[in-house]
């Protein structure tokens, strides 16, 4: 299906089959690498990336927290980002940033080396789900969200989506779409990919930050919110609080808003509910160019652009 793409890596546009480490690369061995995912929307003179910069900016934060090192500069990973982008005709579809170390380290756990980088820009297909966004249903993982005091929590690094993949299949083998993982505190947390909010008497809330990835969709939601006047609150929430909620989405990269119709044994009568329909509308008009709000948050990827970060 992919064959025909293009992926930058260290610089240089290598065709698909042919992008790839050293099994025995730390990356792979040792589960060092990082990453960031960010999607590509049509836009009135080319395609657009939604905040492209707060998602670079947060890929060198999660290098910053591993104590790693990219081999490039924010700047750099734009114009690599915009190349993969008109290299591979992506007016709609996701850009995936990979940091990692690719020597071998058949032994060694700590390398000095800076991070090598590939830059994947694919196009929406249907697998991908982009945009889908019927109502799912959700419930609670028998997996707890790994504690901060272990790893970064903050950070998007690869190995810590093992916990989020046995909380994605904790899910499927009971007939959910998503677990919901709490905290070691038993405090609601996040999906294996998604934030989680609720409306309660017309507030917004979702888990603070501190047991949860800051995630970019999430901070965005959070900023419409209040664009149309919508009380917001990031508090910590027990599960017995999304089991009373009045309404419930899930958020993430590829479906911005996600209404949840059904959480454990509760269904909810309306779904979308009136908030989430109106959150849904801002959003989806916002990645569609039909909004001013928040205009600079499409990025122009389309080759023609000057570098927003340096």
């Amino acid at each position: 299906m992919f064959e025909h793409l293009l992926i930058w890596m260290n610089g240089k546009m290598v065709p698909w089959n042919e992008a790839s480490v050293h099994v025995l690369s730390h990356g792979f061995s040792r589960a060092s690498a990082i990453f960031d995912v960010f999607g590509v929307h049509p836009g009135p003179n080319g395609p657009v990336a939604f905040r492209m910069d707060k998602h670079i900016e947060r890929l060198f934060r999660t290098a910053e927290l591993l104590e790693m090192e990219i081999a490039y500069s924010k700047g750099q990973m734009i114009e690599a980002v915009v190349h993969s982008v008109n290299a591979n005709s992506v007016s709609r579809g996701l850009v995936k940033i990979m940091a990692y170390y690719g020597e071998q380290a058949v032994t060694s756990l700590v390398l000095g080396s800076k991070l090598d980088v590939a830059v994947c820009a694919v196009p929406a297909f249907e697998e991908l789900g982009l945009d889908r966004s019927a109502a799912i249903d959700i419930c609670f993982s028998k997996w707890r969200k790994i504690h901060p005091a272990t790893v970064p929590v903050e950070a998007k690094a690869c190995s810590n989506y093992l916990n989020a993949m046995l909380a994605r299949k904790d899910a499927k083998s009971r007939g959910f779409d998503v677990g919901i993982l709490l905290t070691t505190d038993g405090y609601v947390a996040e999906g294996s990919t998604e934030s989680v909010f609720m409306v309660k008497d017309g507030v917004l809330k979702t888990p603070k930050l501190g047991n949860v990835l800051r995630s970019i969709t999430r901070l965005s939601i959070l900023e419409a919110a209040s664009a149309l006047g919508i009380k917001t609150s990031e508090e910590q929430m027990i599960p017995e609080d999304l089991m009373v909620a009045d309404e419930i989405f899930i958020a993430h990269t590829s479906v911005k808003i996600h209404p949840v119709k059904k959480i454990e044994d509760r269904t909810f009568d309306q779904v979308p509910g009136p908030v989430t329909q109106r959150l849904h509308r801002l959003i989806d008009d916002i990645c569609h160019s039909r909004s001013e709000h928040f205009k600079d948050w499409l990025q122009p990827v389309d080759g023609k652009r000057q570098s927003i970060l340096t």
